[in-house]
């Protein structure tokens, strides 16, 4: 079979991963995430580059498939143990700034009447980790392919700003602890990437406590996307008593499966990290691919809108983390 069936698939999935390698590149030089990235030269060469047909069902595969393999892999970096190392109180207070946040996007997509499903992808990428969130879940809410990315860049914009902006808030205008400065900056910041270099930028310790912190927030993840499938189930079958596990996306079981990995020791630290090497590079493929199906028109009609509800979101979620802190921590 199949040579040139296999030559259809190979000329998409090596287009996005040379996007995504340029991506990884940049992202050194420019500092924007590497999968916000990969989204954003996705959508220039594919406005820009009339390609041939020959790649449309690679890129389909990749933005589809490689994404769920993408997925699958991410579980990799969740290791539950954490969970003992912060007390239940700042636990609660890390579940509490997720749902408020999710609640108070889906608000002022109300508000600004903007697609729910948008919003609420634009919610789960500012409250729980950024881009690995929306890829973890945009399936699930089921949106289009133009509000992953746009959800995707803005969400990562937001926290390259957020990066600058909770080390001057905590240290400088609150006075905070470097406890509490930690767990501000943990619990606003998107990404990974972010939360350690804004965290360490202050000092060792503001830099671990913001870590850990993160590490909790990202934990949530898992939880939440039953929480949440749990819901849109129960909206599609109304009628009847119970829900459908199989109505349950398979590679949410991977997910949970590989999630077990660090947190019962079942491979070394060096198989683990190869493991969310490729998670990291089949993300970075997928996001091309998605980048590459997103036309300038798409943009145009939801970007203004959904940067104003991204960027409130924010500060939101700012104000509500720095009133928790003064008022509980």
């Amino acid at each position: 079979m199949k040579i040139n069936t296999y030559s259809q698939y190979l000329y998409g999935i090596l287009i996005c991963l040379l996007i995504g390698l340029f991506a990884q590149f940049f992202s050194s030089i420019i500092k924007i995430g590497s999968i916000s990235l990969s989204i954003i030269l996705g959508i220039i060469i594919g406005n820009l580059v009339n390609l041939n047909s020959k790649f449309n069902v690679g890129i389909s595969f990749s933005e589809k498939h490689i994404l769920s393999l993408a997925i699958i892999f991410l579980g990799v970096k969740l290791d539950y143990l954490i969970l003992s190392e912060l007390g239940i109180k700042v636990i609660l207070f890390i579940i509490f700034g997720i749902i408020s946040t999710i609640s108070f996007s889906l608000l002022l997509g109300k508000i600004f009447n903007l697609n729910k499903k948008f919003t609420l992808l634009l919610g789960i990428g500012n409250a729980i980790c950024g881009s690995s969130a929306i890829a973890a879940t945009q399936k699930i809410v089921g949106v289009k392919k133009e509000e992953i990315g746009l959800s995707i860049t803005i969400v990562n914009l937001l926290g390259t700003l957020g990066f600058f902006i909770l080390p001057i808030l905590g240290a400088h205008i609150l006075e905070f602890t470097d406890l509490k400065i930690g767990v501000l900056i943990g619990n606003t910041l998107q990404s990974v990437g972010q939360v350690v270099a804004s965290g360490f930028s202050v000092n060792d310790a503001v830099g671990q406590t913001a870590t850990i912190v993160k590490m909790v927030r990202i934990l949530m993840l898992t939880p939440f996307i039953f929480v949440l499938v749990f819901i849109i189930l129960k909206k599609k079958n109304k009628k009847q008593n119970k829900i459908k596990l199989s109505g349950i996306p398979m590679f949410i079981y991977g997910f949970l499966l590989f999630s077990l990995i660090p947190t019962f020791n079942l491979l070394s630290k060096d198989y683990i990290s190869v493991i969310s090497n490729f998670s990291h590079y089949f993300l970075l493929i997928s996001m091309a691919g998605i980048g590459l199906k997103i036309t300038f028109n798409d943009i145009f009609m939801y970007g203004k809108t959904a940067f104003i509800i991204g960027s409130l979101t924010f500060l939101i979620q700012i104000f509500i983390s720095s009133m928790g802190i003064i008022i509980f921590l």
